[in-house]
């Protein structure tokens, strides 16, 4: 699978130095970058690099790259170059945690980004809250983390589980029916999809079961044997990324495609391309599509990725891009990096249409500082003309029509004074 920069590059500490290519700047830029030995504006992204979640958080990093390079190409943050430090949580929250300590203590980076791992990204907002350090969660989904524990400087890229689940929850009840069986990962983020899609389910009256799956399981037969037995409409798959994939592989080997529908939320395209054709079935959410023809900017974005891995662009490579550019875009509107002041101005701030890469521009909401992204809505499939063509979108919902309501989500925002 193409994923990004070689592993020998992701697998340590990875520096973006800015200065390599600033060229002619646009008059109207309100900074300009006037020497290469300017100080930079740090910023560090911690992510699994190594483990279950490597794909992806590699495609995180890509995009985070492509956007620092071209803002480093126009003007950089505050007139000053941006420089990209990567570390690998390794899939592990003490590890996270550490190196999100590292970065802000002994790097003294200006801005957080991360984590895939939900739990990693909770751990990581105790250390950046306690910090004082602006920090934008680019694709853990669990709820909590602009819930019951969001804090006034983390912000959310990726979509809320409940989100996602909302989005395709009614569509299965209706074309599927109402006995559902869910493979879950045990730990935060499969906790909280199963949550979300339990009570959508629940509440049209439906039944389920179940079995919490550790992250790492290679062997699923055992699972799969109780859900053939349980007899589902609908067998509800959230394993992530490899786990989804052995999973998904072994679902079709055992020919329960045959007997039951496959469904979840996420079925990211890294997964899509790592599975074989006849495991490329079932109906999903996507969170970012790089087939958006009446779209500006997509058809750029999506040639500038490839260009960098070779493949298609991925709701991760746009998750790495729009976390690096919201922090550079709302520093040079305010002209600071004062992390409060940064947080208070990104309350309600609306990403402009060349980086949302969506058809509405989506804000990140003042209550619970929620991006209120698109849901892409669709079926996987066999590769149709272009390789990375096996997702069919057949509906867009907005992210303010499937989140919950801020007063429902936990969320207190408690300000420093």
């Amino acid at each position: 699978m193409k994923a990004g920069k070689p592993a020998g590059v992701l697998g340590r500490r990875s520096v973006l130095k800015a200065g390599a290519a600033i060229g002619a700047l646009q008059v109207a830029s309100p900074f300009i970058i006037q020497a290469r030995g300017e100080m930079p504006v740090k910023i560090g992204l911690v992510d699994p690099l190594t483990g279950v979640y490597a794909a992806i958080a590699r495609n995180e990093v890509v995009g985070a790259e492509l956007a620092v390079a071209e803002i480093n190409r126009n003007a950089g943050m505050l007139g000053r170059p941006v420089e990209l430090l990567v570390e690998d949580s390794a899939n592990d929250v003490g590890t996270g945690v550490q190196k999100t300590r590292k970065l802000i203590d002994r790097d003294e980076v200006n801005v957080i980004i991360g984590d895939v791992n939900s739990g990693i990204a909770q751990a990581m907002a105790g250390v950046t809250s306690e910090k004082k350090v602006l920090h934008i969660v680019s694709g853990g989904h669990t709820d909590t983390v602009t819930g019951t524990g969001c804090s006034w400087n983390v912000f959310r890229v990726c979509n809320t589980t409940t989100m996602d689940s909302n989005a395709v929850a009614d569509l299965l009840i209706e074309k599927f029916g109402k006995k559902w069986y869910f493979l879950t990962p045990d730990y935060a983020y499969g906790h909280s999809v199963q949550a979300a899609l339990v009570k959508r389910l629940t509440a049209a009256g439906g039944t389920y079961q179940g079995d919490l799956i550790p992250i790492g399981t290679i062997e699923y037969s055992a699972y799969l044997i109780k859900a053939k037995a349980f007899g589902p409409n609908v067998l509800i798959d959230v394993m992530g990324s490899g786990d989804q994939v052995n999973s998904l592989k072994q679902f079709v080997q055992f020919g329960l495609n045959k007997e039951m529908q496959v469904s979840g939320t996420l079925f990211e395209l890294e997964s899509l391309r790592a599975v074989p054709d006849e495991a490329r079935v079932g109906w999903w959410t996507m969170e970012w599509w790089w087939d958006q023809p009446n779209v500006p900017g997509v058809k750029e974005f999506n040639a500038a990725i490839k260009q960098r891995t070779g493949a298609a662009a991925t709701a991760r490579n746009w998750f790495g891009y729009a976390s690096v550019y919201t922090a550079a875009l709302v520093a040079n509107q305010e002209k600071t990096l004062d992390a409060v002041k940064l947080a208070h101005a990104l309350s309600g701030f609306k990403l402009p249409p060349e980086v949302a890469l969506q058809p509405a521009a989506p804000a990140y909401r003042a209550g619970d500082h929620e991006l209120m992204s698109t849901v892409f809505v669709g079926e996987a499939h066999p590769p149709q003309g272009d390789p990375d063509n096996m997702f069919k979108v057949h509906s867009l919902v907005a992210g303010e029509k499937v989140a919950s309501p801020v007063e429902e989500t936990g969320c207190k925002l408690q300000w420093p004074a």
